[in-house]
């Protein structure tokens, strides 16, 4: 009986992983920490792959990033036309642990791979060891929700901290990325109402670490796995769970003594984004009450009250709909929202 070889085993575990791509639910994911954290918990080496240079049009811009661990797939480049060539060069990086660099479109020595767009795409993939010092020290970031740059050649790779740095800066000889990773984006609710849950299980499947607040709601668990749920008063739990500008706080329990109390806190404390849902009636009422309690004209001009998209409906998921999709505008930087 022949016993293969590591580097024939992990592109078979490729050529695995890239049979999925009928349903390539692996591109849902932006943020490759979570599944490198699975890896490195696992004591598995993975692939990264950092998209860093774009001519033409392309679905995903310099910054997007895959992380493959021959076991699972995470992120996209390009919807289908390039990821199953990168899991196959990934898999040869963790077997030798030689960083590639991926040309692919316009110039390229792959002929055979074209891109639908018509552009060209370049890409860095390298090596992370389970007991990499930058590797650990990156995720480590992300639970004290530091911002960082990711700085690395292919081989030397280093945690350097960082504030308002492009996503994504380089050198081109020799290559050397740096890429930025902000703190996860967090969405935190409160209310029980069906917009409110509806909201909160919106964010969590688009990514965000979701949190649900509930004064004097259920004692048992709730029934959405994703999204961690608090029994009590906004005001109290805001300072114990953090407040940050890659935080975004809805209130939602249509009550302005639970709601005003959390909307003050966020303000004060540089929230993202920060909402109240309410008919727009009651909005001086409640803009009386803030200025009342101490807010200053600017946080007042950061609140959203009667949040979301004008025309898209009023059932429960219409309104989490809008809501989210300004959530989303307002905690995206504006270098990356064009």
């Amino acid at each position: 009986m022949n016993s293969l070889s590591p580097e024939t085993t992990m592109i078979d575990a490729a050529d695995e992983i890239i049979a999925d791509a009928d349903w390539p639910l692996f591109g849902w994911s932006d943020d490759v920490r979570p599944a490198l954290a699975a890896a490195l918990a696992a004591g598995r080496p993975a692939a990264l792959a950092t998209l860093y240079r774009v001519e033409g049009s392309a679905p995903r811009g310099p910054g997007a990033q895959m992380l493959f661990d021959g076991a699972q797939a995470s992120g996209y480049f390009s919807g289908d036309c390039i990821e199953g060539d990168v899991a196959r060069h990934a898999a040869e990086v963790i077997a030798d642990g030689q960083p590639r660099h991926l040309h692919y479109g316009m110039g390229s020595p792959w002929i055979d791979i074209r891109l639908r767009c018509g552009g060209a795409l370049y890409v860095l993939v390298e090596r992370i060891d389970p007991r990499s010092t930058a590797a650990w020290t990156l995720l480590g970031n992300a639970e004290a929700r530091r911002p960082c740059l990711w700085s690395s050649d292919g081989v030397q790779q280093e945690v350097i901290p960082a504030a308002d740095a492009p996503l994504l800066s380089l050198t081109q000889d020799p290559l050397h990325i740096m890429r930025r990773f902000d703190p996860p984006r967090r969405l935190i609710v409160s209310g029980g109402d069906p917009g409110a849950l509806a909201l909160a299980q919106l964010g969590a499947e688009a990514q965000f670490e979701t949190l649900l607040l509930r004064p004097g709601g259920p004692g048992g668990p709730s029934p959405f796995p994703k999204v961690v749920y608090h029994r009590g008063e906004p005001s109290e739990l805001l300072p114990k769970l953090g407040v940050d500008r890659w935080t975004a706080y809805v209130g939602a329990t249509h009550e302005d003594h639970h709601d005003l109390g959390g909307c003050l806190h966020a303000l004060r404390h540089g929230a993202g984004y920060v909402a109240m849902i309410g008919a727009k009636s009651r909005a001086p009422g409640r803009l009386a009450a803030l200025a009342a309690a101490g807010a200053t004209e600017d946080e007042l001009a950061r609140l959203h009250l009667a949040p979301g998209i004008a025309g898209l409906g009023k059932a429960p998921w219409e309104v989490a709909v809008g809501i989210l999709a300004e959530v989303m505008q307002a905690l995206n930087p504006a270098q990356e929202r064009a």
